[in-house]
């Protein structure tokens, strides 16, 4: 009897142990890990990019705020980049957010150096968020 849970617990343990990445073994093989992890850093960073300019076009066109499709675009987005992703748009939306207390209290900032008196959102975006 006492064989038989011995058993079960060895075969219980051995199924539900946990796998540890393998690590690259060659130059090549770390190299093209490399490439991979910063192609979905960057293509993460353009989703976050393509999010915010999408809530800022919605909100110019009168669209429906907290809409189902950007609720599952940032859902998506979430998914794939994990808690930091939802870190940096919030990061994103604080900066704006100076930003835009600086223009009111007229001090002056590099996007005002580099946009002039034609800041649109979607131009302070792309000044924000550089990829």
């Amino acid at each position: 009897m006492i064989e038989l849970l011995a058993l079960t617990a060895i075969i219980y343990l051995f199924l539900n142990r946990k796998k540890k990445p393998r690590k690259a073994r060659t130059l090549d093989a770390e190299l093209r890990q490399l490439i991979q992890t910063s192609n979905d850093n960057t293509a993460i960073a353009l989703d976050i990019k393509r999010y915010l300019l999408d809530v800022v076009n919605d909100a110019n066109n009168d669209g429906e705020k907290f809409s189902d499709t950007r609720i599952n675009q940032a859902q998506g987005i979430i998914d794939r980049a994990g808690p930091a992703g939802m870190y940096w748009i919030t990061e994103i939306a604080a900066q704006l957010s100076l930003l835009a207390a600086a223009q009111i209290n007229g001090i002056p900032t590099n996007v005002n150096a580099e946009l002039g008196s034609s800041a649109t959102p979607e131009a302070v975006i792309n000044i924000v968020v550089k990829i």
